[in-house]
């Protein structure tokens, strides 16, 4: 404040280039806060890893993916390659593979035991498919709205977790006809026993119905897992709306559950196709060929006749009918899109 005459003041005033300079200093620690903010503010574009940096980890990547590409190309891979050669060669081990072209195919297109093994596998698919769908999904939606006990769930999942081998091992004790418990009941009741393994009529759908009781506990977790995602208000505006839970099941549960079928489905027709080890415990592919799946015919001809290049010609054929049919499946069922969304 200055002093111009007696009882007078007067404010000085500050330069122009003086406030310039205050405001640009007072302001200077803002203005870098506001930058290192907006730095670390989300969805902001942040500044990428260098190609050279890239190219630093690369090795150490390589090397962790090492063992899963070296299982690959030794387990899968070659394995493949060699099949589908040798599907155009005569090979019987102890002479070397001998170029024959497309003539293994022409034997197999006019060999009656291939058909007849094809038509008893379509059989075992439909017999395991059909009824373990239905069992599975009933056993699901029984988990789901009646009961949510995990003992029952975790019971319900105990035949998956026991090997192929053992249940039918198990099965062919308790169908067996002259000591098994289920001969043994039939029997009390109707006088007379069933050779379950041991009549043609009765073969399939024995060894379909070991099937669906091994995999039915897994499946049924599968749809199970597809019930949690459906919202309970579509069932409680059922209810209001007066359904029941028959009516709800048709016209609810299973149209919102078709992206969850269509995977088991696929998954069972896939597993179906490739029975073998049931097969070669219980029946060994009789009565008279009556169970003789095309997996145990492949089996026959590669180690019981060593005609390794008529089998992988077999096991080819196998390969494009299970492509075939799979991709089919997954086109027609539309399994990528859901009525949820």
């Amino acid at each position: 404040m200055v002093v111009t005459s007696p009882g007078k003041f007067t404010t000085p005033t500050t330069p122009p280039s003086a406030a310039v300079t205050t405001t640009a200093t007072a302001s200077g620690p803002t203005l870098h806060a506001r930058k290192a903010r907006s730095a670390r503010t989300p969805g902001r574009s942040t500044p990428t890893r260098s190609a050279a940096a890239r190219r630093r980890d690369l090795p150490a990547a390589l090397v962790l993916i090492l063992p899963a590409v070296a299982g690959f190309a030794v387990f899968f891979a070659y394995p493949t390659l060699r099949g589908i050669y040798l599907s155009f060669t005569d090979f019987h081990v102890l002479s070397p593979p001998q170029w024959v072209g497309l003539a293994n195919f022409h034997q197999m297109f006019g060999d009656d035991v291939f058909w007849h093994s094809l038509l008893v596998t379509v059989y075992f698919v439909a017999l395991s498919v059909s009824f373990g769908t239905l069992i599975s999904l009933v056993t699901a939606v029984v988990l789901h709205r009646v009961t949510r006990s995990s003992l029952l769930r975790g019971v319900i999942l105990l035949p998956f977790l026991i090997s192929n081998v053992i249940a039918a091992l198990v099965w062919q004790w308790m169908l067996d006809p002259s000591l098994g418990i289920v001969n043994s009941v039939l029997k009390h009741l109707t006088g007379h026993s069933i050779l379950f393994f041991g009549s043609g009529g009765w073969a399939i759908p024995s060894l379909a119905a070991i099937s669906v009781w091994k995999w039915m506990g897994y499946y049924a977790l599968l749809i199970f897992a597809g019930l949690q995602t459906i919202p309970p208000t579509i069932y409680e505006a059922g209810r209001v709306d007066g359904a029941s839970e028959i009516q709800m099941f048709r016209r609810l549960t299973v149209p919102l559950l078709r992206p969850i079928l269509v995977m088991v489905v696929v998954l069972t027709v896939i597993n179906s196709f490739q029975v073998f080890d049931i097969v070669q415990v219980t029946t060994r592919g009789g009565p008279a060929n009556a169970s003789n799946v095309l997996q145990m015919y492949i089996y026959d001809k590669a180690f019981r006749q060593f005609d390794f290049g008529y089998a992988a010609t077999l096991s080819l054929a196998l390969f494009a009918l299970l492509i075939t049919v799979t991709f089919t499946q997954l086109r027609l069922a539309r399994a990528n899109e859901s009525d949820l969304n």
